[in-house]
């Protein structure tokens, strides 16, 4: 293969920007002028070419040519690379950035502008073979530049191929805009003149890489990205459906932390979708909540629509990944498609509506209603949350219905069809980790919202997306941190709180304190006993509705799932005893 035919080699770590250009062609001195260099401007002879000069890498050879063209005044681009059937480099050629001739154009001749001329057939180049065994020797070596000046050292740093690439794609991975990139940047160097290239420069540099990540496409840039993570962390899963022209529609990803998280904390999950905007595609995640009482995530999915199909693919791709462990309890909106794909896949998990979406689609349905009483907010909400009894429950909203004359609203006829899954009469038994809204979920999202925008292509959104996880990540081994090595004070001196100090975390130990504060507060009376059984009735401070607790012997009526521990994960969170539970203990 010969020097005229080979293609030319685009640089890969530098800025290199270049049109159409010519082979490196003999030097006519008729034409143009031969510039002497000065190879003293050279900071030390270590630094000059010099054949037989040999480097470990191609790269290495290319950026000490920078560094030196850097030094001269000059810049510099690959221009032809020779390599054997397996791939592997035989030889490379550095030239001038000026080396080669601008094509005769072929366009009419009057249009609005020309470019100025760039290409001077400068001459100057360096070429290194790689044939000497491992290492990459310099073989030719051309000093001298024709038919331009080189570039004063106080103006070097506005050669284009200066630019730092590594720093540059670390800055805009990390999500930080090119101008304050640019900014922190020439802080660190001292001047925009030390830095080693200008704004534009910067600016185009990123523009023709992200150039490059849409030819190779988001579908090809994600896949590409997923494996690249899945070698990095073998563990980690992400699993694709295709339609039925094999394209992309769905794309679940889930890593061994997350699978970890989920084993010690995914008894209880949210689960929420939110759009993308101007990509129109909704993008899901599955969130929990860990012993530090922080908001975990135990998957995520891009997903093509908000079908039922389409859920009750998601659903069951995450079980699977998950050994087939589903959610006691599924907190969720108020979506049909949701609903049906959870009725038909998770058959065993509790599944609840948020609270607060509840209340905002009453806000729209019953605004009228809200605006003539006033009272009916409050007679509303103790529907949802005032009552212990399912015929109390039933009675009260009936009640309130013929109150307010709404017994043929619609709107409450369909909610109160499917009471079970919001109003807590019918949930005081399950188990929900102190969550009764997808918040936590719609915290993430607004979370996310700081990392990633409506301008990232799908390759950017999963990599800031990663940066949101090891973020998250981060917080909790802080958390960590502080529980490991110090210990939660007491507010008062008793045993119960001495020992709950040594084994949960300082968030849980706030939450189980106060509810021993509500048992010590609480009034206790016993109204009945019958053979082991005991019957009390407790009502807490502050408040007139009371309590009644059935105690067997030494055996609370407790759910005995609520009151395991786990000495890995610290759950005990979800496993605290209710204040009045600790009442009756106290009077034993």
């Amino acid at each position: 293969m010969d020097d005229d035919t080979c293609p030319e080699v685009i640089a890969r770590r530098k800025l290199d920007f270049n049109g159409a250009d010519n082979e490196i062609e003999p030097h006519d001195s008729s034409n143009v002028e031969e510039l002497p260099i000065d190879l003293t401007l050279a900071s030390s002879e270590e630094r000059v070419p010099k054949i037989n000069m040999e480097f470990d890498t191609e790269d290495a050879a290319y950026n000490f040519y920078n560094e030196y063209a850097k030094e001269i005044g000059f810049s510099i681009r690959r221009h032809t690379v020779h390599t054997d059937i397996n791939g592997r480099i035989l030889d490379i050629v550095f030239c001038c950035e000026r080396q080669g001739q601008r094509k005769i154009d072929k366009r009419d001749v009057i249009y609005k502008s020309k470019r100025p001329i760039t290409r001077t057939n400068s001459g100057a180049m360096m070429k290194i073979n790689g044939t000497y065994g491992a290492k990459y020797k310099i073989v030719h070596f051309v000093v001298e530049h024709k038919g331009h000046n080189l570039v004063s050292p106080e103006k070097s740093h506005i050669i284009v191929t200066h630019v730092q690439a590594s720093q540059a794609d670390d800055l805009d991975c990390l999500g930080i805009t090119p101008r304050a990139s640019f900014a922190l940047m020439s802080k660190q160097a001292g001047s925009r003149e030390k830095v080693g290239f200008i704004f534009e420069d910067y600016k185009n540099y990123l523009h023709s890489k992200r150039t490059m990540q849409i030819k190779f496409g988001d579908t090809g840039g994600v896949l590409e990205y997923l494996q690249k993570r899945q070698l990095d962390d073998p563990k980690k899963n992400y699993v694709i459906q295709v339609d039925e022209d094999d394209l992309i529609a769905n794309i679940l990803w889930i890593d061994a932390q997350m699978k970890t998280d989920y084993a010690c904390f995914g008894d209880v999950i949210s689960f929420d979708t939110t759009h993308r905007k101007n990509k129109g595609r909704p993008f899901s995640l599955f969130v929990g909540v860990n012993h530090h009482r922080q908001t975990t995530i135990f998957g995520a999915a891009l997903l093509y629509d908000e079908t039922a199909s389409t859920f009750i693919w998601l659903f069951d791709t995450f079980a699977i990944a998950m050994s087939g462990k589903i959610p006691q309890t599924v907190l969720t909106d108020q979506d049909a498609a949701m609903a049906k794909a959870l009725a038909t896949q998770w058959l065993g998990a509790y599944h609840r509506l948020c609270i607060w979406h509840i209340y905002q689609n009453a806000a729209t349905h019953l605004s009228s209603v809200f605006a003539k009483f006033t009272n009916f907010f409050k007679d509303f909400r103790s529907c949802i949350y005032d009552y212990e009894e399912e015929e109390d429950f039933q009675k009260a909203w009936h009640g309130m219905l013929e109150k307010y004359g709404l017994q043929t609203n619609e709107w409450l006829g369909r909610l109160f069809t499917i009471r079970e899954k919001w109003a807590l009469v019918y949930g005081r038994q399950t188990f929900c980790a102190d969550m009764t809204t997808t918040q936590r979920s719609e915290s993430i999202h607004n979370v996310l919202k700081k990392y990633v925008n409506y301008k990232h292509n799908l390759l950017q959104f999963f990599s800031h997306f990663d940066r949101l996880i090891n973020d998250r990540r981060y917080e909790e081994s802080k958390a960590g941190f502080r529980t490991s090595r110090s210990t939660p004070v007491a507010t008062f001196p008793v045993q119960i709180l001495k020992h709950a100090s040594s084994i949960y975390t300082h968030e849980v130990f706030e939450l189980f304190q106060d509810e021993l504060h509500k048992a010590y507060d609480a009034k206790v009376v016993l109204c009945g006993e019958s053979e082991e059984i005991y019957e009390y009735e407790i009502t807490l401070l502050g408040k007139q509705r009371s309590h009644k607790v059935f105690n067997h012997s030494y055996q609370y009526d407790v759910d005995p799932s609520h009151l395991r521990e786990s000495h890995q994960s610290g759950m005990s969170m979800m496993q605290l005893l209710q204040g009045h539970l600790s009442s009756i203990q106290g009077m034993e």
